[in-house]
C-alpha cells in the first residue's frame, strides 16, 4: 500500500510541476517579445553595391551597360553636357518603436559624357560632416559642378529638425 502511495504522490507532484510551468509559460513567452522589441534594428534602404559591382564600371561603358550591371539608377540628371546616374542607399538604426535615425548615406554617382558613354564613376558617403568621394578619395570644392544634387542629397544629414518630422 504504500508504494501505491508514493507512486500517487509522484504523480501529484508532477502534476503541479507541470500546472507551474503552464502558469510561467505567458510570462516568459511575454519576457521574451520584450526583450527582442527593444534590441537594435539596422535597417538598409536603396541599392547595396559590393565593391565588384563598382569595379565593373569602367569610362566607355554605355548607359545601358551600366543598367545591367547596376539596375536602374534612382535618379538621373543633366550635368552640362553630359548625364549622370545616382544610385542612393541608406542605413537607419531603430531601438523598439522609437523613430529611426539615419547613420549611413552612400551615392554612387555615374557621369556620362555627351556621347553617352561613362566619362568617371564616383562613389559619395558622409566623412567627418563633408560630403566625401571614396573612390578619389576627395572632397568637392564649393561652387564646383557637382554642387547642386549631392549638397541636396546630404543637407538633412546629422540635423535635427525642430519643426515637422
Amino acid at each position: 500500500m504504500r508504494r501505491h502511495d508514493a507512486s500517487r504522490q509522484g504523480v501529484q507532484s508532477r502534476r503541479a510541476g507541470e500546472a507551474a510551468l503552464r502558469a510561467l509559460m505567458p510570462l516568459l513567452i511575454a519576457t521574451t517579445v520584450l526583450i527582442t522589441a527593444c534590441s537594435e534594428q539596422i535597417i538598409k534602404r536603396g541599392h547595396q553595391f559590393r565593391e565588384s559591382d563598382v569595379a565593373q564600371i569602367y569610362p566607355g561603358m554605355g548607359q545601358e551597360q551600366v543598367r545591367l550591371v547596376l539596375g536602374t539608377p534612382t535618379t538621373t540628371t543633366s550635368i552640362g553636357n553630359g548625364s549622370a546616374y545616382y544610385y542612393i542607399s541608406s542605413t537607419e538604426r531603430q531601438v523598439a518603436f522609437m523613430k529611426g535615425s539615419e547613420v549611413d548615406r552612400q551615392v554612387l554617382a555615374v557621369y556620362f559624357t555627351p556621347t553617352q558613354t561613362v566619362d568617371r564613376v564616383a562613389q559619395y558617403g558622409m566623412q567627418d560632416g563633408k560630403v566625401f568621394d571614396f573612390v578619389s578619395r576627395t572632397t568637392p570644392a564649393p561652387g564646383g559642378k557637382e554642387d547642386g544634387i549631392l549638397k541636396q542629397l546630404f543637407r538633412n544629414l546629422g540635423t535635427k529638425q525642430i519643426f515637422g518630422d
